[in-house]
Parts: C-alpha cells; structure tokens; sequence
C-alpha cells in the first residue's frame, strides 16, 4: 500500500541543547491507517509535528508526504497536509465562519467553494449555529472543533492532529471521536498525539511511541493489546513470596508480596508453576486475567521497565 508518510532517519537538534530533540526516527504511516504517536511531555512529539509541517527545519533525514519529499516539494505538499496544532491560534475578534473561508483562500480554494465548505464541516462539528459569533465567544472545546474544521477545509488527504481533544469534556470528545472515525473510513489519513490512552486505543489501529527522542515502539496497535499468542494472569497466593520460581516457560513479575504475574505462551501448563510454588510452601488461591492494555505498555516502556 502506498505511504501516507514516510519517515527516514530523522533527527532534530537544537544548538543548546545536550541531546536530540529527535534521535534517528523512522517509522511509516500507510495511506487510510489512524495513526497514534504517542509520548509523554518533551518526547518529540511536537517536534516532529513541526518538521513534517515546515515550521521546524530538519538538522538530518527525510521526510516524504504521498512520495513527495517535504522540503523540495514544499508547495505541492502543504495542500496534503491540514494540522491542528495543541495551542489554539486563531484571531479572537475574527467570525467563525471567516476563520474557516480565509484558511482556505491560502491554499487557493476560490471563495465560493470554501464558503460551501465552511458550512459542510462547521456543521459536521456542530458550530454552524455560532458562524457569525467572534471566535473569543467559544468554550474551550468549541475552538478545538473550530481547528479542526479550519484544518479540514481544503480537504487535505493527511490530517494531523495535536491533542485535539485536550481540555474536552466528555460528551464532545466523543462527538469528536465520531466525526474523526468517519472522516478515516472515507480515506483521510489521520495521525493522532494524545495523552488519553483510551482514545488512541479506541480510535487507531497503528502506534508508535518515543521518549526522549527515540523511537520505541512501532505496531499495529490490536495485535499490541490481544497478544494472541500469549497468556497474561495474575496469582493471588496464600503465603508472601519474596523470590521468583525458577522456570524457563514463565516470565514472572512480584506485584506485592501476595500477588504474582506470570505471561507465558498460550498452550502450557501452569502445573509446572504450581508444583513449584506448592514446594516453596506456596498455593495459588485465586487466578484472574491480567488486561493487557496500552497504558501498561505505555507505562512500562516509558519507564524503562522493559
């Protein structure tokens, strides 16, 4: 399938700082997929927002947009490309509905067509009824549809999202989470930054994490959670274990003195486990599936844990 994105060895330093903003990343976003980049703060996430849009030069890679090299190609690119960025960046005393007509009249859309778009995707985000308010009079989930609307109207097949639902309460996120997974289904590409692991779990099928930086993590994002070859349990047990059981089919983690979380390939037998614990003079009293999730994948990598 043809690339969205494609990203070769790319790296960002700045002159002050001791290591890369960005370290030697690459990674591929195929055309139709719903792409989730995650990171915590300072990650890189922002940073490699910026190169893919221009606003930050490259110090060393490449970066190409539907095979288009994003710095020779600049012109022709920036029409594929629409992004919401985390800080809302639009004149406060400037109507709605103007805010969505101007954007488009920069990537040469003549005016009669984006005032028909304006009104398309204003009332997709539910903000056709504040069309003629100033942008100053909107909550702040409104400006954050409002960006997204502005980002939409030339109709870019790749679309950028930066926390787009940050500050969001939960029914709009969820108008939000709707009107994006339609917009996927019909063909735009849609790369994702969030800190809600929930919505990246919910709304995309590819991950990449970094910190620091650095790449991490690269994925399809169901085969990340299901692991379908794999068992994820914990042990509850009648006496604290203070040391791990010896054995080469497990790998097992101490939660507390009374929990045990043993991962292990689907097909084998816990009989092995319990023959040692029973020796260790140890029972297993209760047994629950361990879910596993994005945030403890997150997490653990992030820390380093493994």
């Amino acid at each position: 399938m043809k690339n969205a994105l494609k990203i070769r060895n790319l790296t960002k330093r700045y002159h002050s700082a001791r290591s890369a903003a960005v370290d030697d990343i690459s990674f591929n976003v195929v055309e139709g997929d719903f792409f989730a980049l995650l990171g915590p703060n300072g990650s890189g996430k922002t940073t490699i927002i910026g190169m893919i849009s221009s606003l930050i030069g490259i110090t060393s890679g490449k970066i190409s947009i539907f095979d288009l090299d994003n710095e020779k190609d600049f012109l022709h690119v920036r029409g594929l490309v629409g992004i919401v960025p985390q800080e809302v960046n639009f004149n406060p005393y400037e109507k709605i509905q103007d805010i969505v007509v101007n954007q488009a009249g920069f990537y040469g859309v003549n005016r009669k067509t984006a005032i028909i778009k304006s009104e398309y995707y204003l009332k997709k985000l539910d903000l056709w009824s504040k069309r003629d308010k100033m942008s100053q009079s909107l909550s702040g989930g409104m400006k954050r549809r409002l960006m997204i609307a502005r980002a939409l109207v030339h109709e870019p097949r790749l679309l950028i999202l930066d926390e787009p639902t940050a500050g969001v309460d939960v029914q709009l996120r969820y108008l939000m989470w709707d009107f994006l997974k339609d917009l996927n289904k019909k063909g735009t590409t849609i790369i994702l930054t969030t800190h809600y692991l929930e919505e990246a779990e919910l709304l995309c099928n590819k991950i990449c994490i970094i910190n620091k930086g650095k790449l991490l993590y690269n994925a399809n994002i169901r085969e990340l959670i299901n692991e379908p070859n794999s068992q994820n349990l914990i042990l509850e047990l009648s006496e604290p274990i203070n040391v791990l059981p010896t054995t080469l089919h497990f790998n097992m983690k101490i939660i507390d003195p009374y929990i045990l979380s043993v991962s292990y390939s689907k097909g084998s037998s816990l009989n092995g486990l319990f023959s040692i614990l029973s020796e260790m003079g140890i029972g297993v009293i209760n047994i629950r599936n361990k879910s596993n999730r994005l945030e403890t994948l997150f997490v653990n990598l992030v820390q380093n844990k493994l």
